[in-house]
């Protein structure tokens, strides 16, 4: 299996805590301000806004400030390298099978 490259480690490992993939589901709906995300989970804003800025930093979400608040919405740079991997792990599996089909074809009488 080939080992992530270290943008799609990011994007996977921010991706792997339950409340950060909430807090991209609500994104997908649209851009968010701080306080409407942290309204829509059970932990404190300052919480959301760590959860945030690791997401930010694997590239799964940016912001823009809109004067007082920090608009975030998804970037689909992270989406994209983790894609990338997940898409060369299918395809090195399904040349693996394909291989192996193949060979167990030859070998019937």
């Amino acid at each position: 299996m080939a080992i992530p490259h270290k943008k799609a480690e990011k994007a996977l490992d921010a991706l792997g805590n339950p409340v950060r993939r909430r807090i991209v589901h609500i994104l997908s709906k649209g851009p968010r301000a701080v306080g409407e995300i942290a309204a829509e989970l059970p932990v404190s804003r300052p919480a959301v806004s760590k959860h945030l800025r690791l997401l930010e930093r694997a590239r799964v979400v940016r912001h823009e400030r809109h004067g007082t608040q920090n608009v975030f919405e998804l970037d689909q740079a992270g989406f994209d390298a983790a894609r990338h991997w997940l898409e060369g792990f299918w395809d090195d599996a399904l040349s693996r099978f394909v291989l192996l089909a193949e060979n167990t074809e030859e070998r019937r009488p």
